[in-house]
């Protein structure tokens, strides 16, 4: 039962993350609200998958993460809903699949940039730089590690 119900959580998480990447297409705007919501989704599927027991390793890591990309932020690489939704998708991802999280959003944001460039997509422009909307990567990252099987109940 429980395991049916954390498979049920990670498909209201997809859903979650495809609304909060349309919206950044859109605005440019990631809702703390939503944010909140995927970190509640985080600890219930990890009670009901029953990796509560690396949830310490997993908080450690998207804390690191999250100093690292706050220079990112700090240098204007970043928008500030980015790292917070950034730092979400490692507490999700945890050390077991945050390589393949993070190969699965480098092939994404590369593919976003390129279209952007080629200006298939809309982008930002500001001071000669593309800026795009960094969460339609993310949530395909996560999605895409969720659909692999990586967060599957132990």
């Amino acid at each position: 039962m429980a395991a049916s119900a954390s498979y049920l959580v990670l498909v209201v998480t997809a859903g979650l993350l495809f609304y909060v990447a349309v919206t950044d297409l859109r605005a440019y705007r990631i809702s703390n609200d939503a944010l909140m919501i995927l970190v509640a989704l985080f600890f219930l599927h990890a009670a009901l998958s029953g990796r509560w027991v690396d949830v310490h390793w997993n908080i450690a890591l998207a804390a690191v993460a999250f100093g690292l990309l706050l220079f990112a932020y700090a240098q204007g690489l970043a928008g500030g809903g980015d790292i917070k939704l950034l730092t979400v998708a490692i507490l999700w991802s945890g050390t077991h699949c945050v390589v393949l999280f993070l190969a699965i959003l480098l092939v994404f944001a590369f593919l976003h940039t390129l279209a952007a460039k080629l200006e298939w997509v809309s982008a930002q422009r500001v001071n000669g730089r593309i800026k795009i909307a960094f969460a339609p990567s993310v949530a395909a990252g996560l999605i895409g590690i969720f659909m692999a099987g990586c967060l599957a109940p132990i």
